[in-house]
């Protein structure tokens, strides 16, 4: 199964009336953040193919619709009709499922080549980066950590149920040390080192990062973890044997 990642940068491949062609054989795509969800809007209606998302540190317009803490829905400046069509009470929009601070069982499945049972696909999200303004979205290691351990109960019974926490996480901020570079914003969360070590999913998809240089480092295993940077897109393959055979 093919993947589509995308982050940080409207790609004109990606942004064309060639997108059909071109990517006619991706099964999902995967956004990881700092995209204006306009152009998420336009890879969902031209694919025509189930697509996760997070935010990033930009593009946060509609980032309150997604977290009642953070909008006016509580301070009761959202009318009827835009509280009837947001995101924050139904949990979808743009055409994507938002997958920040959550574990999903997407509709996507695989067959356990040892057991011929179907599992979903297991996605778990964590949006945003980490603190380096006090701007929207940004949160201390501290704050990371105590998000993803409240994800927990959920990988537990992903493990009971299908004999594996998760398949991708999808972030926008990078693994520390891992892809992360050494100014204030672009630090890596320790808390997803502890994540990738503790959980093991199959891949770790990430923006943020900036690739301007072709010899750049794009995919790096970590604890048997391929972090993935999405920056523009890239494409990813996920299988049966990686998920139910080599990553045991």
């Amino acid at each position: 199964m093919k993947f589509l990642c995308v982050s940080d940068q409207i790609d004109p491949l990606i942004y064309s009336p060639g997108i059909k062609e071109r990517f006619k054989d991706v099964d999902a795509v995967l956004c990881a953040g700092d995209l204006p969800l306009d152009y998420v809007d336009f890879i969902v209606s031209s694919l025509n193919k189930p697509t996760f998302f997070i935010f990033g540190n930009h593009n946060l317009e509609d980032f309150h619709l997604y977290h009642r803490q953070n909008s006016a829905i509580t301070a009761g400046h959202l009318n009827m009709a835009e509280i009837g069509n947001s995101a924050a009470f139904n949990g979808f929009g743009h055409g994507a499922e938002y997958t920040g601070f959550k574990s999903i069982r997407t509709n996507i499945f695989f067959t356990n080549p040892e057991t011929g049972k179907k599992t979903p696909l297991l996605i778990t999200g964590a949006s945003g980066s980490i603190r380096y303004n006090n701007g929207m979205n940004q949160y201390t290691d501290t704050q990371m950590f105590i998000k993803l351990l409240l994800m927990i109960p959920k990988l537990l019974i992903n493990k009971i149920l299908y004999g594996r926490y998760v398949d991708i996480f999808l972030a926008h901020a990078t693994p520390r040390k891992v892809h992360d570079l050494e100014d204030n914003c672009h630090k890596g969360f320790s808390c997803y080192n502890w994540f990738i070590k503790k959980f093991k999913p199959v891949y770790f998809v990430h923006g943020h990062i900036h690739l301007y240089d072709s010899r750049a480092e794009r995919v790096t295993e970590y604890e048997g973890t391929k972090v993935v940077n999405a920056f523009g897109y890239t494409v990813i393959e996920l299988t049966e044997n990686q998920i139910f055979i080599e990553n045991k």
